[in-house]
């Protein structure tokens, strides 16, 4: 099946008091671009993602976005030592008074506070960062697996396009094959006129009009170029019904079939004949432009 390197995913994940929403959006590129926007404190793990990202969506632009909401109460990162600050504030009140001094409480406080060791620095919970990484991964890994399942439904309606232009082709090419039939007899009526001229004409010369008639042989049979059309356009819709399809495949193919194409256009010399090869190299550039979003 067709995959499409256009798609979107999201998907929001909440678990130990955290909620992760992860958007994954992919557009057209010859190559893999991925692009990341993640909080800085995830900032090591872009390389795991960006690992992830590659394995799972193979080609195009890539964008993921990831936004991160506490649900539950946050606790504060430093802390108050208490116990040594009120050791602190105590020991500046007696200082005061065995001095005759009176502050206020409130500068006291602030004198404490300001004090060695008065403050706390939380440890790191290595299990709540476990916990939350987890959380980023099922977020993303389900976005990925919608912006997918995007991909999977957008190359399902490029395959019935390219369906849908494979046959036209077919159909123009099945045209140029019945008029081909009344083509030869007016080629051969000309060629037959002209070999008169020649006989006629005093300066004939008999190995000029053996080379002449080889080239106007070749230069209007287009019967090995109509069985090759035939057998790419048939070669095509083999490859698309294939788990082996892709895009660049696909527009190698699509090459082939424009050669075919092109030689008909040139050696057939009739108009009929023309109108049909430019219908048909209508429906080529629009395969040819699909292709380019095939993954």
């Amino acid at each position: 099946m067709l995959k499409s390197m256009t798609g979107f995913g999201n998907a929001t994940v909440e678990a130990g008091g955290l909620s992760v929403t992860a958007e994954v959006k992919t557009l057209n590129s010859k190559f893999l671009d991925i692009y990341c926007r993640m909080p800085r404190q995830f900032s090591d793990k872009e390389i795991e993602l960006r690992a992830l990202l590659t394995q799972q969506l193979e080609r195009g632009k890539v964008e993921l976005s990831l936004n991160l909401a506490r649900t539950n109460a946050i606790r504060p990162g430093v802390t108050i030592n208490r116990p040594l600050v009120a050791a602190y504030v105590s020991d500046l009140k007696e200082t005061a008074n065995s001095m005759l001094m009176s502050i206020p409480d409130s500068d006291v406080l602030q004198l404490a506070l300001q004090q060695p060791n008065a403050y706390l620095s939380e440890s790191t919970d290595s299990t709540a960062d476990v916990s939350d990484w987890a959380t980023v991964q099922a977020a993303v890994q389900e976005a990925i697996r919608r912006c997918n399942g995007f991909r999977k439904q957008d190359g399902a309606v490029l395959e019935s396009k390219f369906q849908e232009y494979i046959q036209i082709i077919t159909d123009r090419l099945a045209d140029i094959e019945e008029h081909d039939v009344l083509r030869i007899p007016a080629v051969r009526d000309r060629m037959r006129n002209s070999v008169r001229e020649l006989l006629d004409s005093e300066t004939f010369d008999q190995n000029r009009f053996e080379q002449e008639l080889v080239y106007y042989v070749e230069k209007f049979d287009i019967s090995e170029e109509k069985v090759r059309l035939k057998n790419h356009l048939s070669y095509f819709l083999e490859v698309l019904a294939t788990e082996e399809a892709n895009g660049k495949k696909l527009n190698f193919i699509s090459q082939e079939i424009g050669r075919e194409i092109n030689t008909i256009g040139s050696k057939a010399n009739d108009a009929s004949i023309q109108r049909f090869v430019v219908q048909m190299k209508d429906e080529l550039e629009k395969i040819k432009e699909q292709t380019m979003n095939v993954i």
